[in-house]
């Protein structure tokens, strides 16, 4: 698995449905970006000005929602995930 840096998170995105509520099958262009994955991997947190550790405040299996056009997607071993820094991180889902 890959080892986020810093304040980095790897997402492993939520796909959103293909089809409407009616049945509808949605063009790939047509549906909205995803905004919600499961926490896979944690960085180390980044550090302050003061050189002290800023620790990280989600954790490996979390769900999350995200800022709809933040991170960088990454194809690892045929899956597909999203680094993006904890900073990008709206909501924990509880």
């Amino acid at each position: 698995m890959l080892q986020p840096i810093g304040d980095r998170v790897i997402v492993k995105v939520k796909e959103e449905e293909e089809k409407t509520v009616s049945g509808i099958v949605l063009a790939s262009n047509a549906k909205k970006k995803p905004i919600e994955g499961e926490v896979v991997a944690v960085g180390e947190g980044a550090y302050a000005s003061n050189g002290e550790k800023i620790p990280m405040v989600v954790k490996k299996g979390d769900v999350v929602i995200y800022d709809r056009y933040s991170g960088t997607n990454v194809e690892y071993e045929g899956e597909k995930y999203l680094v993006l820094h904890e900073k990008d991180i709206l909501a924990i889902e509880k």
